[in-house]
């Protein structure tokens, strides 16, 4: 199987997987939200924003640094497994302390405290089960990921269910979080025992101090990412409200629910990008260059569906009270096909060893989303973050897609880009005037069939790369 089949073969089982996990995710912040109210899913959501920029303190970005490693040379498992299990026991810590201290400072009331609590304790506890999914995706072994995933979703389902059944607070739906966490790390450490390494936790100091000096631009990445990536909902805690949490966090969680797209197919190609900035820059333009004219297909019929039936999604799956939570959909629609390619773009610089290129770029998004929450969200609350959200990620993308065709390599952008951008603007019309006639559930299907003819008429899916798809999915 050549590395293109490895590709689709390794993106086919974790998009599986993910769909899976992510239709779960769905339906358990459904149940959620619906159950809790806006006032109510808003502090479940900033204690996870909250908890989630301090999680950042328990990696800084060990674990991507690791794959990097183990996919050039997979002997250097136990070593490195051994050492990052110690030093991410201090880092864990570190992070659930300062977690307690600010979040007693900013005086939240004592519920939301105890809420953030809980699911810091869930985070720090995934800490560990990312690392060992780290190991799974430098040795792609991608299919013990996927089960851990799809096990993880099926344990949070039904602990909402048995929450909503026995009316429990916003504090009971946080432990949920807790113990399904506590056994997804037990799942990932007995298969990791078995099929990978023998864990011991080492102590190598000198190994520590490399490993976190090279590992630390990832770690500003990780920072700086998870900062814009969250910190709108911290904000929008401390200026509005947690009700106003409440409608952002139903779209932007909608959103969150469809990145499982980019982030299964980069995760299947980011091993093999490492190994062939090394032995094939040829290879590596044909790997990067069909990811990612797919992901931004994809992407485009995200797009153009999620904008024009944005109130039939919000009404369906949030029900009564969520109807703010339209608007901030139909904005935040459009940083699907950005962070699509943004994702893919990040995760190839830091294969070619230019991940101070993504840290510089990260800490300037980080920056510039800041202001912009600080002036759109007093100005326009929830649609403000959410049009920051976008800004953010459009900026990110230019520089980032600058540097990559500057000084590695340049794609065909009419072919991956452009042609692909008439498509969607077509796509666009026909699904606008499906609207006023068709039901929302099949124009999706109808839409669907249209823009894979239209696709396939303008040759943006070619035979050649249907026969690769068939290849990499069926060995």
């Amino acid at each position: 199987m050549n590395s293109i089949q490895r590709i689709i073969k390794n993106t086919s089982v974790l998009l599986i997987s993910q769909t899976i996990s992510r239709v779960l995710a769905f339906f358990y912040i459904m149940y959620t939200a619906r159950y809790l109210g806006a006032k109510g899913f808003g502090v479940l959501s900033f204690a996870f924003a909250f908890a989630g920029i301090f999680s950042v303190i328990a990696d800084l970005g060990l674990n991507q640094f690791m794959v990097r490693e183990l996919a050039r040379n997979h002997d250097l498992a136990g070593k490195y497994v051994g050492n990052l299990a110690g030093i991410k026991l201090i880092l864990a810590g570190m992070a659930l302390g300062l977690m307690v201290i600010v979040v007693n400072i900013l005086g939240y009331p004592g519920q939301t405290v105890v809420v953030v609590l809980v699911v810091g304790l869930s985070i720090v506890l995934d800490a560990f089960s990312n690392m060992f999914y780290a190991v799974y995706q430098a040795f792609e072994e991608m299919e013990f990921q996927s089960l851990g995933k799809i096990l993880n979703g099926l344990l949070i389902l039904a602990g909402t269910f048995i929450a909503i059944s026995r009316g429990f607070s916003v504090v009971g739906f946080a432990a949920i979080y807790f113990f399904v966490s506590f056994i997804i790390l037990g799942y990932n450490l007995l298969m990791v025992l078995k099929r990978f390494v023998s864990l011991k936790i080492e102590i190598d100091w000198d190994f520590w101090g490399s490993t976190l000096r090279e590992a630390l631009p990832f770690g500003f990445t990780l920072i700086f990412t998870t900062i814009y990536f969250w910190i709108d909902t911290v904000m929008l805690s401390l200026m509005k409200g947690s009700e106003v949490v409440g409608w952002y966090n139903a779209a932007y969680r909608l959103i969150f629910v469809l990145m499982l797209v980019p982030t299964a197919s980069v995760a299947a190609v980011f091993p093999v990008m490492s190994r062939h900035f090394k032995s094939s820059m040829e290879l590596l333009k044909r790997e990067y260059e069909l990811v990612c004219r797919y992901l931004f297909i994809i992407a485009l019929f995200i797009l153009v569906y999620g904008f024009f039936f944005a109130d039939k999604i919000i009404s369906i799956v949030f029900g009564g009270g969520f109807e703010p939570s339209v608007i901030a959909l139909q904005v935040l629609i459009f940083v699907i096909p950005i962070i699509f390619l943004t994702y893919l773009l990040g995760n190839f610089l830091a294969a070619v060893d230019q991940q101070r290129i993504v840290t510089i770029v990260a800490g300037a998004n980080a920056l510039l989303n800041i202001l912009l929450n600080l002036f759109l969200i007093r100005k326009y609350s929830y649609v403000g973050a959410s049009i920051a959200t976008v800004l953010t990620e459009g900026v990110g993308l230019v520089l980032m897609g600058g540097y990559i065709s500057r000084n590695f390599l340049k794609i065909s952008m009419v072919q991956n880009i452009l042609k692909p951008i008439f498509i969607g603007i077509l796509f666009g019309v026909i699904v606008f005037v499906m609207r006023q006639e068709v039901n929302w559930i099949l124009a999706g299907v109808i839409g669907a069939c249209i823009y894979i003819i239209l696709l396939l008429s303008f040759q943006i899916v070619t035979k050649n790369d249907i026969r690769i798809i068939k290849q990499g999915i069926l060995g």
